[in-house]
């Protein structure tokens, strides 16, 4: 499941769970992309489920949409991961160290009234 809504002027919520497949893919970055058009400086909520790794179309898909994620990713001065895995919260901080002025913070389950906190910051 990959469901995407936008939370006011400069906010996008995503929630993330399961495995994608490769139309799963091309939809939710479709998805991603329109949602974020006239955001500026703005910031995501990720709420990441179980996740199983995507699948081998999936991830070509993603590769082939990479100029374009760049340029979405771009809109976003924050991200916010709430996910109980921890391997989840740490890819996440890794690929935020990444993308230079895109700060991202990581936060258990538990700490989903700190992370809004931290995205409105």
């Amino acid at each position: 499941m990959f469901k995407v809504t936008k939370n006011g002027a400069n906010r996008l919520d995503v929630e993330v769970s399961g495995k994608l497949n490769r139309d799963e893919m091309k939809s939710a970055l479709d998805d991603l992309i329109q949602k974020s058009q006239g955001i500026e400086h703005g910031g995501i909520f990720y709420r990441i489920g179980e996740l199983d790794f995507p699948s081998l179309g999936a991830l070509a898909i993603e590769l082939q949409r990479i100029p374009q994620l760049l340029r979405f990713i771009r809109r976003f001065d924050r991200v916010a991961v709430v996910s109980g895995t921890g391997w989840v919260r740490k890819a996440g901080e890794i690929e935020g160290a990444l993308m230079p002025g895109l700060q991202v913070k990581s936060f258990d389950l538990n700490q989903e009234r700190e992370a809004e906190a931290w995205l409105a910051g």
